[in-house]
């Protein structure tokens, strides 16, 4: 045997107008539901059972953050383009003695792929007019071995540290092993030697990945100033991060004999 049962629910709205003239219409809407009767209370599907569902029926498409369980984002290397450089933090010094004032010595790690390096090649040669490789050799360090994906970035920079070719990184080290950091790979710089700006400078960023803190550091940098300019063999000084791309507050980064060693070559028409 079937029955039917009633409930109404009623609401009022607000129609649009003035604030004198506006008016309230009540609205009202009916459920029927058909429902079994019996005779055993037990099977019956009361209307007060019907009501309990409707909260679950409003919030059936509302999402909960906590279901099944709040999922946390997986730490991720932060990511630099090739030869740009953003603030993090800085790392407590390696060596005795505080840092120089200059660019930041903290950057987040490279793009993907970027342990290939972004070297570029030699650009095309003009009469009368210079090119110059720079072999970078090795790097001295008394920890050389705890460096993690270790690279160089060359740029050359003026009296004021404003880029005057494009900035470079070298691929991942080759090996590491006793003090020394191995490398051997070229570096074509370009631009022309004649069309250099005077006090112009080759800097040299040693850089490695510091796996608690999820960022590439700067650990110490080298330059090369014009008048360096030879071909062969040559060792030059290792200073105190951060970068003092304007070379006004240098400190050396240890007194040990530790150097970056290079060897350039010059092309010439």
């Amino acid at each position: 045997m079937l029955g039917t049962e009633k409930c109404s629910f009623t609401g009022i709205a607000k129609t649009s107008g003035n604030r004198m003239n506006s008016s309230l219409n009540i609205w009202t809407f009916q459920v029927v539901y058909t429902m079994p009767q019996s005779t055993q209370s037990q099977d019956e599907f009361k209307l007060e059972d019907l009501k309990k569902l409707e909260p679950i029926l409003k919030n059936i498409l509302t999402y909960n953050k906590e279901f099944p369980f709040d999922v946390q984002p997986v730490p991720l290397r932060k990511i630099l383009a090739p030869g740009e450089e953003e603030h993090l933090e800085f790392e407590e010094d390696d060596e005795e003695g505080g840092a120089g004032a200059g660019s930041p010595d903290s950057f987040p790690a490279r793009v993907p792929g970027a342990n290939e390096g972004t070297l570029l090649p030699r650009l095309p040669s003009e009469p009368g007019m210079t090119l110059l490789t720079i072999n970078i050799e090795k790097i001295g360090l008394k920890d050389a071995g705890q460096c993690i994906d270790p690279y160089i970035t060359v740029s050359v920079k003026d009296l004021n540290g404003i880029d005057l070719t494009p900035v470079q990184d070298t691929p991942v080290a080759l090996r590491k092993e006793d003090t020394y950091v191995h490398f051997n790979v070229d570096i074509e710089i370009q631009k022309h030697v004649e069309k250099l700006t005077k006090g112009a400078a080759i800097f040299f960023e040693f850089k490695h990945y510091k796996p608690k803190k999820r960022f590439t550091s700067t650990k110490c940098f080298a330059f090369m100033e014009m008048d360096e300019i030879k071909p062969g063999a040559i060792v030059i000084e290792l200073y105190k991060k951060p970068t003092d791309f304007k070379r006004k507050k240098l400190q050396l980064l240890t007194k040990k004999p530790l150097y970056l060693h290079l060897h350039q070559t010059l092309h010439k028409e």
